[in-house]
């Protein structure tokens, strides 16, 4: 649940900082959802543990950020594989921030300061093609972000691949089973829009519920009993 405190304070935070700039809340929020898979990390070690039957703490939350790849010269994934797959996400999430920033203030007939001046100047502006436009664009990029990593965060912090091999078998479970991947991600977003609709008060609940979900759907789609085990960090 602090997992979900966390997100849901940092969302608020942002309502509060760009509250009468909505152009910048719409490129944000939908940014969030590039980089989700990230963020869910801890709770992916969470899930190991529990289905493993370790003890979990908040030492297991702390080492997953600090220590899971600390040794400089492991093998079969390399150095921080899972550090470099997140930077590559952060930069592609920051990417369409800018992107859907420069669409809504460039192209939208009126400016953009609050949710009604994007609904009216952009979702519904007569003869206008921004909102499609935006929605294409983001579509573009979410799709194959998400056939990128929807099982790949989860492979790396569970078996020692590198960040190619995890891609390719993330690709390999949505070109596999397209029907259900697609509404997996109509899920994610639907519930995580649902979150944040409530003022961030549903994420409290919602972000543990998917992060341990997606650890789920992970184990279902994959069978990684053939890779080497990534074991996890000691505090010592």
């Amino acid at each position: 649940m602090a997992h979900g405190l966390a997100l849901a304070l940092f969302g608020g935070l942002l309502l509060w900082l760009a509250h009468d700039r909505f152009w910048l809340l719409a490129g944000a929020f939908s940014g969030f959802l590039v980089v989700a898979p990230v963020l869910a990390t801890s709770l992916y070690a969470l899930s190991r543990a529990l289905e493993r039957g370790e003890a979990i703490s908040a030492s297991t939350i702390a080492l997953t950020w600090t220590r899971w790849q600390y040794s400089r010269y492991a093998v079969h994934g390399g150095y921080w594989s899972m550090v470099r797959f997140g930077i590559l996400l952060s930069i592609a999430g920051t990417g369409w921030v800018l992107t859907s920033a420069a669409l809504i203030t460039l192209l939208a007939v009126e400016p953009v300061h609050t949710p009604m001046d994007f609904v009216r100047h952009v979702v519904l502006a007569q003869g206008g093609t921004v909102f499609e436009l935006w929605l294409t664009m983001g579509a573009l990029l979410a799709a194959p972000l998400f056939a990128s990593s929807v099982v790949a965060m989860p492979l790396l912090l569970d078996r020692r691949v590198d960040v190619l091999q995890a891609v390719l078998t993330s690709w390999k479970a949505v070109l596999t089973n397209p029907i259900p991947m697609a509404l997996w991600a109509a899920i994610l977003m639907s519930l995580t829009v649902l979150g944040m609709a409530t003022f961030m008060l549903g994420l409290i609940v919602l972000i543990p519920w998917l992060g341990h979900a997606s650890w789920h759907a992970y184990r279902e789609l994959v069978d990684a009993g053939n890779l080497p085990e990534r074991l996890p960090p000691e505090g010592n």
